[in-house]
């Protein structure tokens, strides 16, 4: 049987191990780039959205803005529930049947 040296195999593998945490390390970077970019993009996409605003409470139309190559972008508009969905009329569950809150008795 051959003689193994420990210090040479301990060194090969070191050098396997250093490889291999060399690309989790470049794995992780990238993956915090992503993540501070995505940060970033959220920022300025509220950024522009308050100016959007802005602009259009300075007097600016959606249609000027619009001529300008000013699209709305990140702006969106919040849609308000209409009267029948805030009071509560008449109610579908989820096997379809429509219940009539009120015509029950006690």
């Amino acid at each position: 049987m051959a003689n193994l040296d420990i210090e040479q195999t301990r060194t090969q593998a070191r050098a396997l191990l250093d490889s291999r945490i060399e690309s989790v390390t470049s794995l992780v970077k990238a993956r915090q780039r992503v993540a501070d970019l995505k940060e970033q993009l959220a920022e300025a996409e509220r950024e522009d959205k308050r100016a959007y605003v802005r602009a259009t409470k300075d007097g600016w139309s959606a249609d000027e803005l619009k001529k300008l190559g000013l699209e709305p972008g990140a702006v969106t508009r919040r849609r308000k529930a209409s009267p029948a969905e805030t009071a509560g009329q008449t109610s579908t569950p989820p096997h379809g049947d429509v219940l009539d809150t009120a015509s029950t008795q006690p």
